[in-house]
């Protein structure tokens, strides 16, 4: 009996310190069998309590009343799948007649509460059928990324999502986006990690730095183009304009209609066209938009307009090129000029971490997503990498990326720098970068000369 008690002691010790220190250890090993349980024992009483029960059908009734039976009591959705995951639970219900998605994600707070799970969110998979993810621990107070992640060429995984899954950002879905975040509130980081992800892959990257280059000149290795001062962008932004006519030019040549080549063979874009001529997709990279839209004289006002210009060009007609935006900043607003409310109506994927003020937070999701406009605004200033990402579908999400150092970047983008592909529209912008130094040191069976 004593041995059982002090194992017994360990193993309640073990679970406090793990809980306390390492919560996702301790999900792995306690949490997720006593949550399960909790689930399956609770699920009955904590759907009525919550109103997500409906009263019997007629027939029921009529069957108890032949039978001389109780009345049957109101029946809950139906439980269809409950799959542990490495953050949570994953809960897929079947809807009862006369229940709706919105009555569950009305309830999902109190849902949190009565199963005694750290968050809960819901979404509709299909009519009469709605998932819950439930998340056992605060995964983004220590963001770990999966080891396994979904590969395609311009989806890049970048941040950990509140409910456990990945934030992808995926340039074939959203092609351009709007990133936004006040000094240290982690827009930094959050670029690190998509500049590190599409290191690796087969893409062109543009960088536009109008802070002397401090944020992205240390990764030139794995870019094609840079600039760092508005009058170089501008030259690179008309670049680009041009580039992108081209690849249209290239892409009618190759689109082959006719009326023997079936539908599915005419191309519309790059990705349409065989890999042998495809062109190489382009993600530009404007670190600070509001430098490219200020402007204190005629002649940089004129160098502003044209700037705008390009950028909204680029935006409207450049994803059939394989030309896709990155435009972050501390500020986006209406006051940086004309163009930029015809800009932001492009960036159909926005991120926005801390900000300073209620307006930007309204630029960012007010015409999107007006709920997210509060908890982009509600974000405190001791969780750097914490933002609100959504889309022009309407959903959104809180999400972190995983810290990134500089030097860690710069090592990922100097590892592919032999990936940089070879676009003369650019050469003119390619940053001048000396050699790597190599790793291998020569060996030599003979002894150094001595004098």
């Amino acid at each position: 009996m004593t041995a059982f008690t002090v194992a017994l002691v360990l193993v309640v010790a073990a679970a406090v310190i793990l809980r306390w220190r390492r919560p996702a250890w301790y999900w792995l090993t306690f949490g997720v069998t006593l949550a399960t349980l909790r689930v399956l024992v609770r699920y009955a009483s904590v759907m009525d309590a919550c109103g997500l029960t409906v009263p019997p059908s007629r027939w029921r009734l009529a069957l108890a009343r032949m039978t001389n039976r109780p009345a049957p009591e109101s029946r809950a959705p139906r439980i269809l799948r409950l799959r542990p995951t490495r953050t949570g639970l994953v809960l897929r219900l079947k809807l009862r007649p006369g229940q709706d998605a919105f009555d569950v994600s009305a309830a999902s707070d109190r849902l949190r509460h009565s199963f005694g799970m750290y968050g809960v969110t819901s979404r509709e998979l299909r009519s009469g059928v709605v998932e819950l993810r439930m998340t056992g621990y605060d995964v983004l107070r220590r963001v770990q990324m999966p080891v396994k992640t979904d590969s395609a060429p311009m989806r890049i995984p970048v941040a950990l999502r509140e409910d456990g899954a990945i934030h992808y950002r995926d340039y074939r879905t959203v092609p351009h986006g709007l990133t936004l975040g006040a000094t240290e509130s982690g827009k930094s980081v959050y670029q690190r990690n998509l500049v590190a992800g599409l290191a690796a892959r087969n893409v062109a990257l543009v960088g536009i730095d109008c802070k002397q280059g401090v944020e992205l000149f240390p990764l030139a290795r794995r870019f094609s183009a840079l600039a760092d001062n508005p009058d170089t962008a501008l030259e690179l932004l008309e670049a680009l304009v041009s580039h992108m006519e081209d690849v249209y030019q290239l892409i009618r040549a190759q689109q082959r209609i006719s009326v023997n080549v079936p539908d599915a063979e005419i191309a519309a874009d790059i990705w349409d066209l065989p890999d042998n001529i495809r062109p190489v997709p382009v993600v530009v990279l404007v670190d600070e938009v509001a430098e490219l839209a200020l402007f204190a004289t005629k002649d940089e006002e004129k160098r502003r307009d044209r700037i705008i210009t390009a950028l909204v060009r680029l935006a409207q007609l450049g994803r059939a090129a394989g030309i896709y935006l990155e435009i972050c900043g501390q500020r986006f607003g209406s006051e940086l000029g004309k163009g930029i409310t015809m800009l932001r109506a492009q960036l159909t994927g926005r991120t926005a971490h801390r900000v300073n003020d209620e307006t930007s937070a309204n630029m960012a999701f007010g015409d999107i997503a007006p709920d997210a406009v509060l908890a982009a605004i509600q974000i405190p200033t001791d969780t750097p990498g914490i933002a609100v990402t959504g889309d022009a579908s309407g959903g959104w999400a809180r999400i972190r990326a995983p810290h990134t150092t500089l030097r860690e970047a710069v090592n990922i983008c100097n590892k592919h720098a032999d990936r940089v592909p070879d676009l003369p529209a650019l050469a003119a912008f390619r940053p001048a970068v000396a050699p790597l130094p190599s790793a291998r040191v020569p060996l030599s069976k003979t002894a150094p000369a001595t004098a």
